[in-house]
C-alpha cells in the first residue's frame, strides 16, 4: 500500500473496519512515516480516525491548524453531525456516528489535508455556518 497523497481524494481513504484492517492501515502509515487516517464501519454509522504519531517526530501541526480542526469538530458535535465523544487532537482525532461512508470519507480526506497544513478542504467540508 502506497502512502496517501496530499491532498488525498476521499475515495482513497482506507476502510479500516475490523481489527486486522485497522492494524494493517496503521502499520502502513507508520512504515511510510505519514499521518494515519482511515474510516471504520460501525453498523449503519461510520467513524473517522486520524493519528499524527505515525508520521514521526519530524511532523508537526501548528497551533492554528489544531485550533481550526478542533473548532470544526466541535461545530459538528454541536450540530449533531457526529457524536459528542469525538477526540479533537492535537495528536489523535476521532469522529463517531458519521451518517454515511461518503461523508466519513469526505471528513477523513479534509482532516488529512488539514494535518498537513491545508485547511481549505476542512473549511469546505465543515463550513463555519454549519
Amino acid at each position: 500500500m502506497k502512502p496517501l497523497p496530499v491532498p488525498c481524494p476521499a475515495h482513497l481513504i482506507p476502510n479500516a473496519s475490523g481489527t486486522e484492517a485497522f492494524h494493517t492501515a496503521y502499520r502502513q502509515a507508520m512504515a511510510h512515516g505519514v499521518v494515519f487516517v482511515a474510516i471504520e464501519s460501525d453498523g449503519p454509522r461510520w467513524t473517522v480516525k486520524a493519528d499524527t504519531l505515525t508520521a514521526g517526530p519530524g511532523h508537526s501541526v501548528d497551533d492554528t491548524v489544531n485550533d481550526a480542526i478542533r473548532a470544526a469538530i466541535l461545530r459538528m458535535v454541536h450540530d449533531r453531525q457526529i457524536g459528542a465523544d469525538a477526540y479533537t487532537g492535537p495528536i489523535y482525532f476521532m469522529m463517531h456516528n458519521v451518517s454515511s461512508e461518503e461523508r466519513a470519507r469526505d471528513l477523513a480526506a479534509a482532516l488529512h489535508a488539514a494535518l498537513y497544513g491545508d485547511l481549505e478542504p476542512l473549511n469546505r467540508a465543515v463550513p463555519e455556518s454549519s
